[in-house]
Order: structure tokens, then C-alpha cells, then sequence
């Protein structure tokens, strides 16, 4: 990631990345949809086309709330997955 990106996504990033021609790209990267599990990629790149289609500043908001929510899953459950190794390699 570039140090000078903001790591935080807010609604007017993202509605002035939806005016951009490759927009639907721009916004999953900053997004880091490639991070989360194959399901929650997909539904995330589902929104985020629905959002560049026709979307708005709530549309904006919801998107980044997703995103996060999901992110935090797939964190949540890398971390418990270590765990659970770490456990067994001691055993």
C-alpha cells in the first residue's frame, strides 16, 4: 500500500473514486476485498458495482460499514485458526 493512502475508507473517498473510469476497481482495492473469504469478496464486489451504478452517500456509508464488519470476520477468524495450530503443534 502507498504510505501516502489513507488506510481508512470514508463515503467522500469513495464517492470521488466512483467518478473515476475504472471505479469499480479502485474502490474494491481500497476496500481489500482480495483479505476477506471468497463469499464476503464477492458480496462486497456485488455492492460495490450496485454503489458505482447508482449509488449515494448512504448507498456509501452502508458499503464501508459491510466491508468492515466482514473484514473483521475474516480477521477474527485467521486469528483463531493460528491459535488453534499453535495449540496443536505443542501437542
Amino acid at each position: 500500500m502507498n504510505p501516502k493512502e489513507s488506510s481508512e475508507v470514508t463515503v467522500q473517498t469513495l464517492l470521488a473514486l466512483r467518478q473515476q473510469p475504472d471505479a469499480l476497481r479502485l474502490i474494491t482495492e481500497k476496500l481489500r476485498v482480495k483479505e476477506m473469504g471468497p463469499a464476503d469478496h464477492i458480496r462486497t464486489k456485488h455492492e460495490v458495482k450496485t454503489f458505482v451504478e447508482a449509488g449515494d452517500a448512504t448507498v456509501a456509508a452502508e458499503l464501508i460499514r459491510h466491508a468492515s464488519e466482514r473484514a473483521a470476520v475474516q480477521q477474527s477468524a485467521a486469528i483463531r485458526m493460528s491459535q488453534t495450530r499453535s495449540q496443536n503443534q505443542n501437542l
